[in-house]
């Protein structure tokens, strides 16, 4: 539909620009994109991509970027291998120290204050008179 000159300039004043339509080039190249769209064709590079990360790692592991050396090995890895976090930097999951559960670590914790001297309430020496009731014992020193 037609506009005026004068609607146009009213546009313009209230900052919009006038519709443009493609040329005739542009037109052509959306039509042959939009069969093609409908023909199936599409990007197969992207399919494959997205299968490749269809396919979640466990956490804490990533694919590397690019390659590198393991900093506990010292062997080589390539880019798109399984990587983890290792105590000098990027490396093999099985360079990486094993995680311990919270139970090791509190059984750890304890061994190393037993070793290291620490004494714990129960290991305290008793007040209690040999052959005595707990109410006979005699005052802390």
């Amino acid at each position: 539909m037609g506009q005026t000159p004068a609607q146009k300039a009213a546009k313009a004043a209230r900052g919009q620009q006038p519709k443009k339509r493609p040329g005739k080039a542009q037109r052509e190249a959306i039509k042959r994109a939009q069969a093609a769209k409908k023909a199936g064709g599409g990007k197969p590079a992207a399919k494959k991509t997205a299968a490749k990360k269809a396919v979640p790692l466990p956490r804490g592991l990533l694919r590397a970027a690019y390659g590198g050396t393991c900093p506990a090995c010292f062997k080589d890895y390539g880019k798109g291998e399984v990587i983890t976090k290792v105590t000098g930097g990027w490396g093999h999951p099985g360079c990486a120290p094993r995680k311990l559960s919270a139970a090791e670590r509190e059984f750890a914790r304890n061994k190393a204050r037993i070793e290291a001297g620490e004494t714990f309430r129960g290991q305290k020496p008793s007040d209690w008179r040999l052959g005595s009731s707990p109410s006979s014992t005699r005052p802390a020193r």
